[in-house]
Formats: structure tokens, C-alpha cells, sequence
């Protein structure tokens, strides 16, 4: 086949922001989202990208689909259906691990069919982690499985991930029929059936035990308690440097912070001048609390009988350490720890930070939050439960109980089934169907407008929105036929299988290294193409996007429910490259000789 497109300047343009784009996504310097948007403007700024071919992405239904389907599984989490499911595996799992992966994957796997796996993994994962301290047995052997079977669950219906929702979008507006719900249900399972026994067989041995997060610290005494302590005018201690004074080596106590006034002196606090009135944070058991507070003259050395006050109690409560992870959804992300300002909201303390197994106790406050950060937390009972109550952390420490709206579980279900069974009906379209069904689970209570606003994940559609407009300006450039037409198609003899695999292998890839949203955007035309250019049918090769941009297994960046648990089990890299690669094989075979069974290639 002869070339046909030559390359314009637009053409080149076109390509060029999508590489600095791709390389956006690769450094992580800045959120994916931003990336994509920086992308479209540049576009725009050229004029390679006119406002109304901008303008068109917003008709596309895929991601108002996707926001109506956050809202549905905000439904299913606000009203206790995903709690429930937790503690029936938590009673169900008894002593043996091989009943726990059982009794675990199954109804997440169903779950995960027909609604946004993100909650199931945030929910679950504490619960799991408890099942997993019943067994004596690490966290680690339980939470790569979690998020794994819940991506094969996604690739059981059109529903079941953002990725298939988009690439239908993608597919609607390259002229194919639209997809419905069940379609790609035949090759989804058979897939999920293959990963689900792999891991079963093979998990014990592959996967790793590793230790969480606070496991690396020594455990804090059953009862320890913060006491806020103030400096009075006649203490000697004021004018001496903190680190120089007898109160900041005394054992048994711990010095977390300086407050003078309103303003936290932490950052720099060993150097810090004592002054009159600066009130001083100190942990410290029971005990020694009420010693200090009956001998302060006699610890730090002051004649008997002086009559000086050295420090005033101001107030004392118990506290808790426990550990936090930053989940998808939180809107803190990219927010720095300062700017939470959690001792002034909830008065809790972050002790530590972690992140990719670098644990950072000092100057973290500056530090940027990223999906799956870890940070230990300290404070009284009533801060930590106002804080969860905010939804920006996860306790991975134990399953929180939370108020639920019970009573409208029924309404949540039945919401999600209509969705279901009307598209599977083809009574109408999943777009709308969704936007009824997201509406009605609000006007009926089961989740209120504020946290159906919050649950949508407006970062991942403003991504979408950037892709598909980026993906618009390679296809109205002409770019999409240059790629083609100058790199697959040159090769001579090549069989529909190799084509099917070559898309199959570049979208895995691409996903392995940058969000799988993009890459269904970027890469489902291109498959389009090279269908057509061979005479081909495209939808078996739409199909192989859909579900190689799903089915990531091998690094824990290419999906955000692996990312997730990355921090929580307290893995290595290495350990989803270990367990993952193999998966990623495993069913990529079973796609690869599967997708020609369901949909012939010519």
C-alpha cells in the first residue's frame, strides 16, 4: 500500500503535543489531567485545533455516562450494599486463605461488573486487612488479589470500567455501532475465569508478605495521651533554645509542636527561643503525665520552695495513632500537608509520610499528596472520626463504621438493575439510562447532592475531555492516517492475528506507563484505521483497546485501584511486576485467541 497522507505542518504539530503530552504523563510532574489540558491549549493556540471541533467532545455521551455511573456507586457505598458485602466476606473467610481469595473474589468480581471498582477496593481494603491479622498472615497476600480480580470483574460488561464506556464513545463517533451492555461479556469471563484460577494457584507462592507501613514503627502504648502545656511569665525556661532545655529530653515525653498563638513553630521547632505563652504539645503515658505535673520544680532542677509555676496543664486527652491512606477520589490530591491544616480543623497530627517505600518524617508538610500516599496520623478519637467523616482519607488501620442510609439500599439496587436490564433490553441508550438512573438515587436519598457532586471524579473527565480533544485534532490533521499508513501497513504479508496483536501489545504497554483512559482515546482510532486500511472489521480490534487498556496488572500506576493498594500492602514494584507480568500474559493470550470466537476478523 502506497502512502496516500503527506505530512503538513498540522500533522506534525498534532503529533508533537501528543509525544510532550505522553511524556507529561510519563514524569508525573504535574496531575494528568493538567497535562491533557495544557495539551488542548496548545492546540489551540496554533490553531491546529478550531473551538468547535473543541466544542464537539462535550457532545460525546461516554463521559457523562462515566459521571452518572460515580454517582450509582456512590448509591451502592451510601447506603451499606458494598459495607454488607464486607462483612459477609469477613465472616465468611475463616482460618484458611484459599476460602478467604474465594469467598473474596467472586461477589467482588460480580460488583465490579456493573459498577466503578475504585469504592470497592477503598471499602474492602480495610476489611481485608483485618481478615488478613484474624489469619496471622500478611495483608500483602490479600491485596494485589483484591485489585486485580476487581479490574477482570470490569471486563465482564460494558459498565463494568470507565475504559469501556470511553471506547464505546470513541467507537460512536467513528461511525460503529454502538456496543451493548453484555457484548463483550463472553470474552470478559473467560478472561476473569483464567486470572481468577492463576491467582488461586500461583498467588500463594508469588505473592509477597510484606509489612505495612506502621508495621515499621514501634507500636505506641495502649493508652497514650497528648498534653497541651503552657509557659508562664516567671518560668525560667523562657528565652532558653527547646532543644537545650531539660523538658525536651525527658524521657518518657515527646515534644510534637510549639504553638505561639494561632501559628504552629513545628517546622523548626528544636531551634525554636522559648517565649511567655507559648503553649508546648507533649505526648507521653499517664503516668508520666501526672509526675511531671506533681515534681515539674524537681525535673528541671529549680530550687524547692521557689513557688514558681513552671508549666500550666491546659488540657489532656487520649489519643490514637492510626494509619491513613490518600484514596482516588480525595479532593486533597496535589494539596500540600501544611495546606490541610489538619491540627487547627480536627486537631490530628501527621507523624510520618509515605511513598514508593520512602518514609519522610521531616520537613513532609511539604510535600505534595498523591493517590495512595500512606501518612500516620495522631489524635484524639473525636478529630480522627471528624477527619474520615471528610472522605480524604481511608483508615487502613481498621474498617471504620460510618453512617449509612440503610433503608435505601433497596432503591440503590433497583436503580442499578433498571440501568442494567433496560440497556441489556436495547430500550434505550446507556447514556441516558444512566442520568435516570443517577437521579433518581438522589431525589430518592440514597445519596445526597453534595456527595453525588463529590463522588464524580472531575479530574478523570477533564482528562477524558483533553484526550478526546487532542484525539480530534489527530484525526481532523490527519495524523491517525499518516501513523498508519507509514508504519503498520508498510509491512508486507501481515496476518489479522499479528495486527490483532500488535494492538493488543502497544495498548498493554501504554497503559502500563500512563492512565488507561488516554490510551483508549489515543489508541482506538489508530486500531480503527488499521482495520479498515486491510479490509478488516474493526470492532474486534475496538474490542482488543477496550479490554488490553482494562486488564493492567504488571506496575502499580496502571490502574488506580492497583496504586492503591501499592501503599496499603506495603509492596515493592517489583512484587506486581512479579505476580502481574504473568497475568498480563495469561490473558492477553486468552483475548488474543479469544476476541476471532466471538467476532471473526474478516
Amino acid at each position: 500500500m502506497e502512502p496516500q497522507t503527506s505530512l503538513s505542518f498540522d500533522i506534525v504539530i498534532a503529533l508533537l503535543v501528543t509525544v510532550v503530552v505522553f511524556f507529561g504523563f510519563l514524569r508525573e510532574k504535574q496531575p494528568p489531567d493538567l497535562v491533557a489540558l495544557a495539551g488542548v491549549g496548545l492546540l489551540l493556540a496554533v490553531g491546529v485545533l478550531p473551538g468547535d471541533d473543541l466544542l464537539s467532545v462535550f457532545s460525546n455521551s461516554a463521559p457523562i455516562t462515566i459521571a452518572a455511573m460515580f454517582i450509582l456507586s456512590a448509591a451502592l457505598d451510601q447506603t451499606g450494599v458494598i459495607a454488607w458485602m464486607g462483612k459477609l466476606f469477613k465472616r465468611a473467610s475463616g482460618k484458611s486463605w484459599l476460602r478467604a481469595m474465594v469467598v473474596m473474589m467472586l461477589p467482588v468480581m460480580v460488583l465490579s461488573a456493573f459498577m466503578n471498582n475504585t469504592p470497592i477496593v477503598v471499602i474492602l481494603t480495610p476489611v481485608v486487612m483485618s481478615v488478613a491479622a484474624a489469619q496471622s498472615k500478611s495483608a500483602g497476600k490479600y491485596l494485589i488479589p483484591l485489585s486485580f480480580v476487581s479490574i477482570l470483574g470490569g471486563t465482564c460488561t460494558l459498565l463494568g470500567t470507565s475504559t469501556n464506556i470511553l471506547v464505546d464513545g470513541v467507537a460512536r463517533d467513528l461511525g460503529m455501532a454502538p456496543f451493548s451492555i453484555f457484548e463483550i461479556s463472553g470474552i470478559g469471563l473467560l478472561m476473569a475465569i483464567a486470572g481468577v484460577l492463576y491467582m488461586l494457584i500461583f498467588g500463594w507462592w508469588l505473592l509477597p508478605s510484606r509489612t505495612a507501613f506502621s508495621g515499621s514503627f514501634h507500636p505506641a502504648p495502649e493508652k497514650h495521651y497528648l498534653t497541651d502545656l503552657v509557659i508562664t511569665y516567671s518560668s525560667p525556661l523562657v528565652g532558653q533554645v527547646l532543644e537545650e532545655t531539660p523538658l525536651y529530653k525527658l524521657d518518657g515525653f515527646k515534644v510534637l509542636d510549639v504553638l505561639r498563638g494561632d501559628y504552629s513553630l513545628r517546622a523548626n521547632m528544636h531551634r525554636v527561643k522559648l517565649r511567655a505563652g507559648d503553649r508546648i504539645l507533649l505526648e507521653s503515658a499517664l503516668d508520666d503525665l501526672i509526675e511531671l505535673r506533681r515534681s515539674g520544680e524537681k525535673i528541671y532542677g529549680l530550687e524547692e520552695g521557689t513557688g514558681q509555676t513552671i508549666l500550666e496543664p491546659i488540657s489532656s486527652q487520649e489519643t490514637h495513632v492510626i494509619e491513613a491512606i490518600v484514596g482516588p477520589e480525595a479532593r486533597i490530591l496535589s494539596r500540600t500537608i501544611a495546606d490541610l491544616d489538619l491540627r487547627h480543623r480536627f486537631g490530628v497530627y501527621v507523624l510520618a509520610v509515605h511513598r514508593h517505600k520512602t518514609k519522610l518524617t521531616r520537613n513532609f508538610e511539604e510535600i505534595r499528596l498523591q493517590v495512595g500516599d500512606t501518612l500516620l496520623l495522631e489524635g484524639p478519637k473525636s478529630g480522627l472520626e471528624r477527619l474520615y467523616s471528610s472522605r480524604q482519607f481511608v483508615n487502613i488501620s481498621v474498617a471504620e463504621p460510618k453512617e449509612l442510609r440503610r433503608s435505601k439500599a433497596p432503591i440503590a439496587i433497583a436503580a442499578i438493575l433498571m440501568v442494567v436490564i433496560f440497556a441489556a433490553l436495547d430500550i434505550a441508550p446507556i447514556a441516558p439510562l444512566a442520568i435516570i438512573g443517577a437521579t433518581a438515587v438522589v431525589l430518592f436519598g440514597c445519596v445526597s447532592s453534595e456527595d453525588a457532586y463529590s463522588s464524580i471524579q472531575w479530574p478523570i473527565l477533564m482528562l477524558i475531555f483533553g484526550m478526546l480533544a487532542i484525539g480530534n485534532a489527530l484525526q481532523s490533521t490527519g495524523a491517525i492516517n499518516w501513523i498508519v499508513e507509514h508504519s503498520i501497513t508498510k509491512v508486507d504479508d501481515v496476518s489479522p492475528m499479528a495486527l490483532l496483536v500488535a494492538v493488543y501489545v502497544t495498548t498493554s504497554l501504554l497503559t502500563a506507563v500512563m492512565t488507561n483512559n488516554a490510551t483508549a482515546i489515543l489508541i482506538t482510532p489508530i486500531a480503527y484505521a488499521v482495520a479498515v486500511e486491510f479490509g478488516l472489521d474493526p470492532r474486534p480490534f475496538v474490542i482488543c483497546v477496550m479490554l488490553a487498556g482494562s486488564a493492567s496488572f504488571a506496575t502499580p500506576i496502571g490502574y488506580q485501584t492497583n496504586t492503591f493498594v501499592y501503599q496499603a500492602g506495603g509492596y515493592r514494584f517489583v512484587d506486581f511486576v512479579r505476580i502481574g507480568l504473568p497475568l498480563n500474559i495469561l490473558v492477553a493470550i486468552v483475548a488474543i485467541y479469544g476476541i476471532p470466537l466471538f467476532w471473526p476478523l474478516q
